[in-house]
């Protein structure tokens, strides 16, 4: 049987704006028929992602860009110095010949090439098709399709395996995604705000002869609320995304740690908002994943003098007893961090430290990982 790792997440966003649509406002998405708080599932996997770079290495993190030809000819000329004047040209033969870029692609005459949608690519696989271009320059050979897609298609960084990659022109340099995030909403009902903000001009100020008002005045919209945040891990795919178990358990530790303390940016000077989850649980499934947003389809009703973290948890807790009650669908193990001690982070599973998590979560996949409980 599969085995999933579902994370749950209860956060608390001060005022802040993390993640803003085309006109600047707070996202935001109607659930239970209330307004709620909404952060993209795409704004909190960058961030997860750029976390990657303070847990792992350059080299087992990917590259997404379009000047894929770029990156590939900076190596190119970083490895062999002799072919630093046709080190564009072999990078960009390359793609071509892998199908990414279009013969007809350079539009002016000096311009480098790029692909037409953003391309993932490991450190592994770019340092292997630099010496593949290397290899054939130099004995004469042309390059050979089927040697490219073949780097392309092993390999994967990290991120790539967790995350997938699309390539619409090739579907052979596909990779399905090993993770799911669900949009983050707030647990209740939540109305963005507005700040009036004014800027002195202090050259302005310090004249006695001038009106010392603002140099410019302007509004900065904004929300705050308790946010209900997942994601799920299909631990097999992921092993077979990076072929190796071992790396597949590193990368799910990586992971649990980025997820659970990245932060979008969006804003961040502005409203300092960088928050800690107040309640986090990790589950070990091997039947499907579970989302347990349905604990907040109604809404968190407001109380000014409890707030909404602890009554958020109690929902949670509820929510989750009463999906194991019904549907037969209980964990392997549960893991909780929690800020605050209560009867329902008591239920929700095991109690640890974060430092701890990640390693008693690994201790409880490892063995059907690598085959010892697999049915």
């Amino acid at each position: 049987m599969s085995t999933y790792v579902d994370i749950h997440i209860i956060q608390n966003l001060p005022p802040s704006c993390v993640n803003r649509d085309d006109s600047g406002s707070p996202k935001s998405a109607v659930y239970g028929g209330v307004r709620r708080l909404r952060v993209s599932s795409q704004s909190w996997k960058r961030a997860t992602r750029l976390y990657f770079n303070d847990l792992l290495n350059a080299d087992e993190v990917g590259v997404r860009t379009k000047r894929v030809v770029k990156v590939l000819a900076t190596k190119i000329a970083q490895d062999a110095p002799d072919l630093i004047e046709s080190a564009d040209s072999l990078a960009e033969d390359v793609f071509k010949v892998a199908g990414i870029i279009s013969p007809s692609r350079r539009k002016k005459k000096d311009k480098i090439p790029e692909s037409d949608a953003l391309l993932f690519l490991s450190s592994s696989q770019i340092a292997r098709l630099a010496e593949l271009a290397i290899v054939s320059a130099r004995d004469g050979e042309v390059l050979g399709a089927k040697k490219v897609k073949e780097i392309i298609t092993e390999d994967h960084a990290v991120d790539i395996a967790l995350f997938g990659r699309m390539v619409a022109k090739v579907q052979d340099f596909k990779v399905d995604a090993a993770c799911q995030v669900a949009h983050a909403i707030s647990t209740h009902a939540a109305e963005n705000e507005y700040d009036f903000f004014t800027a002195v001009d202090d050259e302005k100020n310090r004249s006695e002869e001038e009106d010392a008002g603002a140099g410019m005045m302007g509004t900065v919209e904004f929300s705050s609320a308790t946010m209900y945040r997942y994601a799920t891990i299909n631990l097999d795919m992921l092993v077979e995304n990076l072929g190796d178990s071992n790396t597949a358990l590193r990368a799910l530790e990586v992971f649990i740690q980025g997820f659970c303390l990245s932060m979008p940016t969006g804003k961040q000077n502005t409203f300092a908002n960088r928050t800690l989850p107040e309640t986090v649980v990790v589950s070990v499934r091997d039947d499907q994943p579970v989302s347990l947003v349905g604990a907040f389809e109604k809404p968190v009703p407001e109380a000014s003098s409890t707030g909404y973290v602890d009554r958020s948890v109690d929902e949670l807790a509820q929510y989750a007893e009463t999906i194991e009650k019904n549907y037969g669908l209980a964990p392997l193990s549960s893991f909780v961090v929690a800020l605050k001690d209560s009867d329902a982070v008591s239920s929700l599973g095991e109690r640890v430290s974060f430092t701890d998590l990640s390693a008693r979560v690994r201790q409880v996949v490892a063995p059907r990982v690598s085959g010892e409980e697999r049915i």
